[in-house]
């Protein structure tokens, strides 16, 4: 028989039946939901994984895409300062990273792949001095050819440099919309819309801040009011530039950006690492003495007769001068290098009776030479020009005297050829240099060959500039490009007999300013009162000549007496005795007070690259109110000049940076930072003051 032995507490109890036992339901019910728990607790232990391996792979991500102070996005980068306050921000316009693509090795990111394709890019952190930090930037495409953009933000800080521009701003000023163009040199006196002459791929900002774009990169610059950026662009389509033989036509766009302590420092440095420094003064008696042009008095009707007057002019009302400019025209045809005997009968007994009464004569070049020159036909049997992409035929080009071909300055016979010449008038009539003018390559044509292949159409102006050196003593060109050490004067474009900033007075302090921080220090600012061609002239006319304004001419002596050199054109007796008057206390206080200073500080040049010609802010860099500053300017660090600008004003605000200042008329201020209002600058004066000594 079977006894029944009662189940224990937490014992099972088996039994036979179908249904299970009352008891076992309700223990299965009990624990299901024990079961869902455990499954729920497991998965938010996996969610708890996962969220902490993203959030790890989040913090290496961050981590990999900084480089000290610089943070690197897909769509482009910021570099702060310690405080984190941004001082630079650049936009990838073009594209944007593929950041899984992206890699850190030391002090360099690096990313292999966009939105578009392959691409080598990289940002490289150097660090140069304690004050100074750089970051080499590199985008280059391996399979899209069209373009890189970057787009470079002003964050609310003023920008200098650039180029030369017919209306010159300072700090620079973005106004509208602007598609990226070739940033090639150009003449700006025929298109007030481009590059001008004078120009490098650098800039500078009033938070410390440097960006230089490299020489290889096929480099077009734009802007945008609306979005506050310049538009760095790298391409080939459409564009002059050219990929090196044998190379793919993908762009690269690729620049140095650097921050330094305070703007001026930053800028010593840049220059110190980037610009070539000119290799000797040039003659001091053109810093002393102005120079006298027949172009502005004459235009092309010059003759022998009127340079042995205007000379005898210059002697008879008392004036100094370095040397006579004969312009253009003296030959018969363009192209030809001696004088037309129909206006110069007597060349060289002209030249022998100049020298007898002290002068000292340059004349005028170019690098055309016109179709109907006796000269063309030599030229192209020689193969002395640039040609056509076809490299059979010579290249025509249109400038402001004609049609004709342009000598292709990288043959080396072309350049021997072009020497020769100039050295034979120099040789035979005693001609002292040359004047050279034109070099942009503006003027090249649109398509064309040269000798040595051309990637950057701006090459062109250095070869050109580079026919100045046997003559640098004297020369002057008004193109720059790579060219600081030819070590001759560089002439700011042609003016306007006109008070704005349109070629006009206002101009020339902003473009001294900016051709000055692009390392072109030895400057000569034009004629004095301008070209005075008829429809542009403020002023009256006077028969078929139209002579500048009268106070404006007044306005512009004044001011040209405390730049570098001066240059006569129109000449003070042209107007009255007062006029006359003016003109040689200017040129007596030009060659006693300033010139002086300005030889010293051109001497230095030659080791520092640093501007002769400064703007207040190089002085008082921590002071809002000189980065915006640009009608005064100083001569090195102690002689602040403050010309009258504006037309029908004998007063103006001036302002003082901190520090002990003493007034051309003897006053003492010591109280600056502070603005002088309605400071009296009578039409005879200009206002300047020297930075004295503190006593200690």
């Amino acid at each position: 028989m079977y006894q029944i032995v009662p189940v224990a507490p937490g014992e099972q109890q088996f039994s036979g039946e179908a249904g299970g036992s009352p008891l076992k339901k309700k223990l299965a019910n009990e624990g299901r939901p024990l079961v869902i728990a455990g499954m729920l607790g497991c998965v938010l232990v996996l969610a708890a994984v996962v969220a902490w391996c993203y959030y790890s792979a989040s913090l290496r991500k961050a981590h990999l895409l900084k480089t000290e102070l610089l943070d690197l996005n897909k769509d482009g980068f910021i570099v702060r300062n310690q405080a984190g306050a941004v001082l630079f921000s650049m936009a990838f316009r073009s594209g944007t990273l593929d950041l899984d693509s992206c890699s850190k090795e030391e002090n360099m990111l690096s990313c292999t792949q966009s939105d578009s394709g392959k691409i080598n890019f990289f940002i490289q952190t150097v660090r140069l001095k304690d004050t100074v930090m750089c970051y080499r930037v590199r985008w280059e495409e391996l399979q899209n050819k069209h373009s890189v953009e970057h787009a470079m933000a002003y964050n609310d800080s003023h920008w200098y440099g650039g180029a030369e521009t017919a209306t010159q701003y300072w700090p620079i000023r973005i106004q509208g919309e602007e598609e990226p163009q070739p940033f090639i040199t150009s003449d700006v006196y025929s298109n007030r819309k481009a590059f001008g002459g004078i120009l490098e791929r650098y800039w500078l900002s009033s938070n410390a801040t440097a960006i230089k774009i490299n020489d290889t990169v096929p480099f077009h610059l734009g802007w945008s009011e609306k979005d506050r950026t310049l538009r760095f662009q790298a391409r080939y389509q459409d564009s002059p530039f050219r990929p090196p033989e044998g190379q793919p036509a993908f762009p690269e766009l690729s620049y140095r950006v650097c921050i330094g302590s305070d703007v001026t420092s930053i800028h010593k440095y840049m220059v110190r690492r980037y610009f070539p420094k000119p290799i000797k003064v040039p003659s001091p008696e053109v810093f002393k003495q102005p120079l006298w042009s027949t172009w502005a008095l004459h235009k092309t009707a010059v003759t022998q007769e009127k340079l042995l007057r205007f000379a005898s002019d210059i002697t008879k009302h008392g004036f100094t001068c370095s040397h006579l400019e004969l312009d253009d025209r003296y030959t018969a045809d363009y192209g030809e290098f001696d004088f037309d005997p129909q206006k110069f009968p007597n060349a060289s007994g002209m030249f022998e009776k100049l020298r007898e009464d002290g002068f000292q004569v340059s004349l005028w070049t170019h690098p055309f030479i016109n179709y109907d020159s006796i000269n063309f036909g030599v030229a192209v049997e020689k193969g002395l020009f640039v040609r056509e992409p076809s490299g059979e035929l010579p290249a025509l080009v249109r400038w402001w005297n004609g049609i004709g071909g342009i000598l292709d300055f990288t043959n080396p016979e072309a350049r021997e050829w072009y020497s020769s010449h100039l050295e034979m008038l120099k040789s035979h009539y005693g001609v002292t240099s040359f004047k050279f003018d034109a070099g942009e390559s503006s003027y090249l044509p649109r398509q064309f060959s040269t000798l040595v292949p051309l990637t950057d159409p701006s090459t062109f102006t250095r070869r050109y500039t580079e026919m100045a050196i046997p003559f640098s003593e004297r020369a002057e060109v008004r193109v720059g490009y790579q060219s600081q050490d030819i070590s001759c004067f560089s002439r700011i474009i042609d003016r306007d007999s006109v008070w704005g900033y349109e070629l006009g007075l206002k101009s020339i302090i902003p473009t001294v300013l900016t051709i000055s921080i692009l390392g072109y220090q030895f400057v000569l600012p034009d004629m004095i009162g301008g070209n005075a061609y008829l429809n542009r002239t403020t002023g009256v006319l006077d028969g078929k000549n139209g002579l500048p304004d009268r106070e404006l001419y007044i306005r512009w002596l004044e001011l040209s007496a405390f730049m570098p050199a001066m240059q006569f054109s129109i000449p003070p007796w042209a107007y009255d005795k007062e006029v006359i008057e003016i003109a040689q206390k200017f040129t007596e206080l030009h060659e006693t007070l300033v010139a002086p200073r300005v030889l010293e500080l051109a001497g230095e040049v030659l080791s520092t690259g640093d501007p002769i010609i400064r703007p207040l802010w190089w002085i008082a860099n921590e002071d809002e109110a000189a980065y915006k500053i640009d009608s005064q300017f100083l001569i090195g660090n102690d002689l602040m000049v403050a010309p009258v600008l504006e037309p029908g004003k004998q007063e103006r605000d001036i302002y003082l940076p901190a520090g002990r200042w003493k007034s051309y008329k003897g006053e003492h201020y010591d109280k600056g930072p502070m603005y002088l209002d309605d400071y009296p600058v009578d039409l005879d004066e200009i206002a300047y003051f020297t930075w004295v000594q503190q006593d200690n």
